[in-house]
């Protein structure tokens, strides 16, 4: 059983909690995990040193709960994460006078393996489209949102979070943009071609008003009882239409976001735009993309040249 935690330290939670919330803009998920990874450190201490007070967590009270988590078998990118989180949570501590130093500044940890993402070859994409589109021949307004969830996604690179945020005013109909509403809070414009702009014409015109209700306010993609659709939703929507596509990986909405970035990089796309476009804070998250692509490329090659 976990220690109980003293009245000041919960009190310290509480207002890390609001700092994230309000200063840092946090969305509540990250927020959470962040108090909650915060908290696992402040156990530890208690747990280690009994009756030592807040000062007292130093750079060795760190390593030990790190290393207590990588014994218990917590996975590479799991133990990356913490590390990162708790580091927000020493600096914070540091800089509102809670610490004589931040001991996160020297803690190291293990690089986080990222596996290379799934992602769809450009005629599966343009199938699962095609896909979509069939069932919105009819005019169905379900149909019709579902058709414009997979075009959007796919088409932008938007988050799925994005997506489902998204208010009517957000589309610009006359420069084919989309504005979004990115991770801690930023906001960006995105394009979209002429696939995307006919099926938001279609939903706009045929399926919204049918679904809309007096609590849809401006939402622009709507559930089947008229409120602003939901993200697992809109998950179901992707999983149900790639998997009709024979060879296609088992993948959702950020599958799609994958493979626009990657599709726009194999079609000579810079880098730094690709980066603009999806609203990764760093570079090297973009990165990522070109080893997808680096990684088709010798699959290619090791299949089709004589002397591979």
């Amino acid at each position: 059983m976990e220690p109980a935690l003293p009245g000041a330290w919960r009190s310290v939670l509480d207002e890390y909690a609001a700092y994230l919330r309000l200063e840092r803009n946090r969305s509540a998920h990250t927020v959470r995990a962040y108090v909650t990874d915060a908290r696992a450190a402040l156990n530890h201490l208690a747990d280690a040193r009994p009756n030592a007070d807040l000062a007292a967590l130093d750079l060795a009270v760190l390593r030990s709960w790190l290393a207590g988590q990588a014994a218990a078998g917590a996975a590479r990118t799991t133990l990356a994460r913490r590390t990162s989180s708790v580091r927000t949570f020493t600096a914070w501590l540091a800089r509102t006078g809670r610490l004589p130093a931040d001991p996160g500044t020297r803690l190291m940890s293990a690089r986080a393996y990222r596996p290379l993402p799934a992602v769809l070859r450009p005629g599966q994409a343009a199938e699962a489209l095609a896909a979509a589109e069939s069932g919105a021949a009819e005019h169905d307004p379900v149909a019709l949102r579902d058709h414009l969830i997979v075009e959007l996604l796919y088409a932008t690179g938007i988050r799925v979070g994005e997506l489902c945020g998204m208010d009517i005013d957000d589309v610009d109909h006359e420069r084919w943009l989309v504005r979004v509403l990115g991770k801690g809070g930023k906001q960006r414009s995105v394009p979209f071609g002429r696939p995307a702009a006919a099926a938001i014409d279609a939903w706009l015109t045929h399926g919204r008003p049918a679904l809309a209700t007096a609590a849809s306010g401006p939402a622009l993609l709507l559930g089947v009882r008229g409120r602003r659709l939901g993200q697992r939703q809109a998950r179901t929507v992707v999983h149900e239409v790639v998997t009709t596509i024979p060879g296609a990986p088992d993948l959702g909405p950020h599958g799609l976001r994958h493979s626009a970035a990657t599709h726009l990089l194999e079609g000579g796309a810079d880098l730094r735009v690709v980066q603009e476009l999806l609203g990764h804070a760093s570079l090297a998250t973009t990165q990522l993309y070109t080893h997808v692509s680096i990684a088709r490329l010798r699959s290619v090659h090791g299949q089709a040249h004589p002397r591979a």
